[in-house]
């Protein structure tokens, strides 16, 4: 349902300045689920935009500036259809709308280009366990690409989802019938820290730089069929050294992390390509740990490879992140924080 379906007029004789943006909700059931536990998502919203919401029935009085109260209006709207539509809303929906209509708070009402959609078109992944939905819209392109292109390379800071989205895309396809296997890779590059010689087999060693890897596929694998499928070996999980004169053919090929590959790793890797595969790369070029005067791989695959036909390039920002509001701030106060030029 539009949101403008929603706004009850108030009375003519208040003046317009002081006219609440109300809304009228049917389903007083999918109202609790909009106001969150504790009405977290209307506490958010009020924060964000610096109005008042208040809550009497099944009606919302947004009271502030007109234009900012419509925005905010807006917003519920859109947030109501979403659930009218079976879906769910979290908290982090909730802010991953502001985040995304931020920019449009400070036009006229009726002008936000977010905010005019219920969260564009749906895009899920469906895997063992959960259902994964693309909350922004960058996230939704990357998706989209990941299924559209054999080669897709998704680069921005940390928390937008790159390498979550990539392996729920990769589950996807596999139990789909789509790939044979999955094969996940990281370069083994220590973050700033020289952690010493690591105790145990190889497996051993290598393991605590692959953690995120396998904290990903738990949470779209039930455990025993991880399990299975990891001994089995329809799911690897190597640092990138050990990709060295393989053809990966049939599979799902993510390579995460990829700013700390050299241009020499990265040409390997990537020519490892074979016949029906996908291949995922995903990277943060603020985050690289390789040694001073050592070239990023990411670096030049994006200079050399951008112009080439069905490879694509996605980008993130802050906007897209999609972890703690507080890692969004984090990631803008560091950008600011840049030298010029």
């Amino acid at each position: 349902m539009p949101s403008t379906d929603l706004i009850k007029q108030p009375p003519a004789d208040v003046p317009a300045s002081a006219k609440p943006v109300v809304l009228e909700f049917p389903d007083n059931r999918l109202l609790v689920d909009l106001c969150g536990a504790y009405d977290a998502h209307l506490a958010a919203i009020e924060k964000a935009l610096e109005v008042q919401i208040v809550r009497r029935g099944n009606h919302l009085s947004i009271l502030g500036e007109a234009d900012v109260a419509a925005q905010a209006g807006k917003a519920l709207g859109t947030l109501y259809a979403r659930l009218e539509g079976g879906r769910t809303v979290e908290l982090a929906d909730v802010e991953s709308l502001l985040r995304m209509s931020g920019t449009d708070f400070d036009q006229p009402a009726g002008t936000g280009a977010q905010l005019d959609r219920p969260l564009g078109e749906t895009i899920e992944i469906q895997t063992r366990k959960k259902l994964v939905e693309p909350r922004t819209e960058a996230q939704k392109a990357y998706v989209k690409s990941l299924f559209d292109n054999e080669l897709a390379f998704g680069i921005g800071p940390a928390g937008t989802g790159k390498t979550y989205l990539a392996v729920a895309v990769g589950v996807s396809l596999f139990i789909g019938g789509h790939v044979d296997k999955i094969i996940l890779s990281r370069p083994a590059v220590e973050a700033g820290e020289k952690l010493g010689y690591l105790p145990g087999d190889m497996k051993d060693k290598v393991d605590p730089y692959m953690q995120p890897l396998y904290d990903a596929l738990n949470d779209f694998l039930p455990g025993k069929q991880l399990a299975r499928l990891l001994e089995e070996r329809h799911i690897e999980i190597a640092p990138l050294a050990f990709m060295r004169g393989r053809t990966l053919s049939n599979a799902y090929v993510v390579l995460d992390e990829a700013q700390n590959a050299t241009t020499m790793q990265m040409k390997m890797f990537l020519t490892r390509l074979g016949k029906n595969s996908r291949m995922v790369i995903t990277g943060d070029r603020t985050q690289i740990d390789l040694p001073r005067g050592v070239t990023s791989g990411l670096a030049d695959a994006e200079r050399l490879l951008s112009g080439i036909p069905k490879i694509s390039f996605n980008y993130f920002t802050s906007k897209d992140v999609v972890r703690h509001p507080l890692v969004a701030a984090i990631i803008e106060a560091y950008e600011a924080d840049k030298p010029a030029g």
